[in-house]
């Protein structure tokens, strides 16, 4: 009855990517020496793994075996959730765009007001200045 199944392949990697239904694309990255340099180089490649509940999100770590061909580019499925994203990233990316956009409206807005007020402060404070030193000068030369 017990049947011995060949040894299956498996790996630990971050989920890239959860768009699609009870699947996500999940990046493995390994260490690999250089032939020619022999410098160690990060090598990185991308595996369709099923999640039947649809429980990954993008930064998880899941750990995936190899299994039969579930579709064309599917043949892994994911074993279990090593660790769960601290910030889901989607989150994270709206929070960075909406700190962008307030950034570039405070910059406009800032340019608008800001450049116009600027060169008048700076065409006033020289104007003054020679104002002063010519009614200073002035009493000196006539007297």
């Amino acid at each position: 009855m017990s049947q011995m199944r060949g040894k299956r392949k498996v790996f630990v990697g971050v989920v890239v990517s959860d768009k699609m239904d009870k699947t996500v694309v999940v990046a493995v990255d390994r260490l690999v020496r250089h032939p020619l340099y022999k410098k160690v180089v990060r090598r990185t490649s991308k595996f369709y793994a099923h999640d039947e509940h649809n429980e990954c999100r993008v930064g998880d770590i899941v750990e995936i075996m190899e299994t039969r061909p579930l579709s064309k580019l599917k043949r892994w499925r994911v074993v279990r959730i090593v660790q769960r994203a601290k910030v889901p990233l989607p989150v994270a990316r709206e929070e960075v765009a909406e700190e962008t956009e307030e950034q570039l409206l405070e910059e406009v807005l800032a340019t608008e007001t800001g450049t116009p007020e600027q060169p008048e402060q700076e065409l006033q404070e020289p104007e003054r200045d020679q104002t002063s030193n010519e009614q200073e000068g002035e009493p000196e030369g006539q007297s």
